[in-house]
């Protein structure tokens, strides 16, 4: 892996160590940003692609189908659809290191002292924290 990845060593990261973790900010992301892991997705078929100015990385919360999920917001755009409606889309480092995609709409901005984060933060590196609860 090259130093520009936003993970520099694929393993993910933990509760305390998420802030290392390297945004990909300042311009929209190109399929060779993708690629070459500085950025965890590219858009095409949209208009008007820019930049969401927030601080990054940030921590939130994901609501996705499988329930909710701890992960870092390492990118963020705004992109106009087809149809013109306006979608906030986050480029996301889970626990484990797997990049995700998500809207703005499906997430919390949470801190990393959210107990339900470092919680989920936890369960996901180590499965059976579960069970000493």
């Amino acid at each position: 892996m090259s130093d520009q990845d936003f993970d520099e060593d694929g393993g993910g990261f933990d509760a305390d160590d998420w802030s290392r973790l390297k945004p990909f900010t300042g311009a929209v992301a190109t399929l060779d940003d993708v690629q070459a892991r500085r950025a965890v997705f590219a858009l095409g078929e949209t208009d008007d692609p820019r930049v969401i100015d927030m601080d990054l990385p940030q921590p939130v919360i994901w609501w996705e189908e499988d329930g909710e999920q701890a992960a870092v917001i390492v990118q963020a755009e705004t992109h106009l659809g087809k149809d013109g409606e306006e979608m906030q889309v986050l480029g996301l480092i889970l626990p484990d290191g797997e990049g995700a995609v998500a809207l703005m709409e499906d997430v919390d901005l949470v801190d990393d002292t959210d107990p339900t984060w470092r919680d989920l933060v936890t369960r996901a590196i180590d499965p059976s924290a579960a069970d000493e609860d």
